[in-house]
């Protein structure tokens, strides 16, 4: 890397009668012997189901054979009934169990039917965001309870915000939070590894929205990072961790400073490659928040990400 490159390229659980208060999750019946338990879950694909009546209601439901499974279990979420079977198990077992329960799965489904995707792209779509590279679903459903705060929750490769009935929270905050709470452990994990190597301390760490930059080492020692880059791939935030951690030890951009860059970050050149391909991937707006405008030049980080700011 020549002395002169540019620093960075652009920018169990509750019972069935306890369910109620965790609406936003995959309310499971965890196996024949247990008590009942909830789980958190955004909705996903499943194969095509079966159908059994329970106390003349007809349930839609699909089997899952697990080799590890040991009993069978139950689960309820937006997308239906799952029964997950030991693979030894028959299939008149599923139907003796999911009748034995049936009081339990028929308040299952009442509760999550209270949950309703209201989150609509313009083109109906789903909306989606980039967290740590991958594209991933954003979900907002409707808390039966009327208090309490927001909650944002992953699993499944998708990101299910949960939002009671009095809640003023808009959920694009709330959502925005929680990326800055997820940048900030996945900053600090690689920071302390590469601080080690380079036998340096660092001041205050500070996860931001700067406008120019998406990192920034003070004469202080103190470190910044722009919050959006835990939408990247984690190697480059890796890139950018491992840049500023070795700016406490050698301040500018020397030949000195590149080779050590990439000798703790074998990932350098492929990194500032995406971030010139991918950046304005990261300043898109989030769900339900106006868009930001354009950067003022192809190495600036988002205009606009203080729009959500607090």
């Amino acid at each position: 890397m020549p002395p002169n490159a540019a620093s960075h390229p652009p920018l169990s659980g509750p019972s069935p009668e306890k369910a109620a208060d965790h609406p936003g999750r995959t309310q499971a019946k965890p196996d024949e012997s247990r008590g009942s338990q909830a789980k958190v879950d955004a909705p996903s694909a499943r194969p095509g189901p079966a159908t059994i009546t329970l106390s003349d209601r007809k349930v839609d439901y699909t089997v899952k054979s697990s080799r590890t499974a040991k009993k069978l279990r139950i689960r309820v979420g937006l997308h239906g009934v799952q029964v997950v079977r030991p693979t030894t198990r028959p299939d008149e077992d599923i139907t003796h169990f999911l009748h034995r329960n049936e009081d339990w799965i028929l308040r299952a489904l009442d509760r999550a039917d209270a949950l309703q995707p209201v989150i609509k792209a313009p083109n109906h779509s789903h909306p989606t965001i980039l967290f740590r590279g991958e594209v991933t679903a954003v979900w907002l459903a409707r808390s039966v309870s009327k208090r309490g705060q927001n909650k944002v929750t992953s699993e499944n490769g998708q990101i299910l915000i949960t939002q009671p009935a009095n809640s003023r929270t808009p959920p694009a905050r709330s959502l925005e939070n929680w990326l800055r709470k997820q940048a900030r452990t996945a900053i600090q994990s690689h920071l302390q590894s590469v601080l080690l190597k380079v036998r340096r301390s660092h001041g205050k760490l500070y996860i931001m929205a700067q406008r120019t930059k998406w990192a920034n080492c003070s004469a202080l020692g103190n470190l910044s990072f722009n919050w959006r880059l835990i939408m990247a791939p984690d190697f480059v935030l890796r890139y950018l961790v491992t840049h500023e951690a070795v700016h406490l030890a050698i301040p500018d951009h020397s030949q000195r400073f590149w080779l050590t860059v990439q000798s703790l970050c074998p990932e350098t050149e492929r990194a500032r490659q995406w971030l010139v391909a991918h950046a304005h991937r990261l300043h898109i707006p989030l769900p339900g928040t106006e868009p930001p405008g354009p950067p003022a030049n192809p190495h600036a980080a988002p205009q606009g990400a203080a729009s959500l700011a607090h």
